[in-house]
């Protein structure tokens, strides 16, 4: 499949996974643009898979509608759990975000030692659009972004956010969906405070190097025998 096709498919996967998310959790279509900052017109394109949103937009629109990001890649189950109510200024955090894609975009490409020329030869994005994009002048549509990061070698879930406001909540959410992917009584011997002592111990052990594992292991033979 060329890139265009690839592109444009994923642009129409993205808007039915978008308008199926926004309809589960009863928003319409004027409040997500609100959030992410946007036109009520450009939110119905990119239902409609007309048009794609940014990575920044799309991390917006998670928060905004108490969804797992894995439900773009997926067939995640989506959140039941009620909206967040911690108010954050959207459209700010979104902006910065959208300079920070761009730049760790241009890290990519300089570390794979390629010109933005032919970055856009080799996945037909015009080298203006590319040059505007790793400055942060405009958003970059999601299918292009990972076009990019693919071309450079790179993977996607480095480029999410994983340190502001709501990276960490998508942290969060993400050890919640791996905590009740557990078996339960494995699930319930972590949910006992009893059972603290022995967690934070395997956390330490887990952080030791092999040399003083092993050392450990052969002091605790040493005292059964």
């Amino acid at each position: 499949m060329d890139i265009k096709s690839q592109v444009t498919i994923r642009t129409k996967k993205l808007g039915v996974l978008i308008r199926d998310a926004r309809l589960a959790a009863r928003r319409s279509t004027q409040d997500c643009a609100e959030a992410i900052g946007i036109r009520k017109g450009v939110f119905r394109s990119y239902e409609e898979g007309l048009r794609a949103p940014s990575l920044p937009e799309l991390e917006t629109l998670v928060y905004y509608l108490d969804l797992p990001m894995v439900h773009f890649w997926g067939k995640q189950v989506k959140s039941e759990n009620a909206l967040p109510h911690q108010k954050l200024d959207l459209p700010k955090l979104l902006a910065v975000r959208q300079r920070k894609i761009g730049a760790l975009l241009r890290q990519g490409r300089m570390n794979a030692s390629i010109s933005i020329r032919n970055l856009a030869h080799q996945t037909g994005i015009a080298a203006s659009r590319i040059k505007a994009y790793e400055l942060g002048e405009r958003p970059i549509p999601l299918p292009e972004l990972e076009v990019l990061v693919q071309t450079l070698g790179g993977r996607i879930e480095t480029f999410f956010d994983r340190s502001g406001p709501i990276g960490q909540w998508m942290i969060s959410e993400e050890a919640i969906q791996h905590f009740m992917e557990m078996p339960v009584d494995l699930r319930e011997f972590v949910a006992l405070p009893v059972n603290r002592p022995y967690l934070e111990l395997a956390m330490k052990l887990s952080n030791m190097s092999r040399d003083k594992l092993r050392s450990v292991a052969e002091d605790l033979l040493d005292i059964t025998y």
